[in-house]
């Protein structure tokens, strides 16, 4: 199958993980500033678009372990699973959508999951994905950045096995998992929703898809008929 063409340029990538020493939890941010025509962004800039890019996420996941790794939808949840439902990696709550005419966010919320201590769970922490409306210089040019954060995360395997290990392994493989992600970016290949909940013309979720939570926005929202 034919790859898309590169649209955009993906610029500065980098990663900043810390850790709160006196808790445990982990903050991990790996962002990417992008390029691309500004008609195209002005296309994208959408609810139904702010939608596909969280499925695209996903769908880069699944892509990049060979189908090891997927995502199941949950009446009230979405699990990460390795192969099969039982073996959850990480679940969370429904994403939530903010977007107006600067920032667009999804997020997700961690609820449990193998790969998550005890005292991370619950909701406390989360996944998100942020992009930001930059300052362009060029005429016909837009920028913006790109973030994607886990905060307030407990490692189950930093509790097992300490801190170095978890740096060792599990974050070492985030980093690489979502730096290809913002890589992949430059096609602006978003993948479909399953459900389009948030798109143009469309007032309800098909049966069996990623329904989502009501986006919370400032900009234009998207029509019902």
């Amino acid at each position: 199958m034919t790859r898309p063409p590169k649209i955009a340029t993906i610029e500065k990538l980098e990663d900043q993980t810390s850790a709160d020493r006196a808790s445990g939890a982990m903050r991990s941010v790996q962002t990417a500033d992008m390029s691309l025509p500004e008609q195209a962004l002005a296309n994208l800039w959408s609810p139904m678009n702010l939608e596909r890019l969280a499925r695209t996420y996903w769908r880069f996941l699944t892509r990049v372990t060979l189908g090891l790794v997927r995502v199941v939808y949950g009446e009230s949840e979405r699990s990460v699973v390795l192969l099969v439902r039982p073996l959850k990696l990480l679940s969370f709550d429904p994403p939530e959508y903010e977007l107006d005419e600067e920032r667009g966010v999804v997020r997700w919320r961690i609820k449990r999951g193998m790969l998550v201590a005890w005292q991370g769970r619950g909701g406390h922490g989360h996944l998100q994905i942020e992009v930001r409306r930059l300052a362009s210089t060029r005429e016909g040019e837009a920028r913006v950045h790109v973030e994607v954060e886990v905060a307030n995360f407990y490692p189950a395997i930093a509790s097992g096995f300490g801190l170095r290990v978890y740096n060792a392994t599990q974050a070492k493989i985030h980093v690489f998992v979502t730096h290809g992600f913002l890589r992949s970016l430059a096609r602006l290949n978003l993948a479909e929703s399953k459900v389009e909940k948030l798109a143009e013309g469309t007032g309800s979720p098909s049966d069996g898809g990623d329904d989502t939570e009501p986006i919370r926005a400032r900009a234009s929202p998207p029509s019902r008929q």
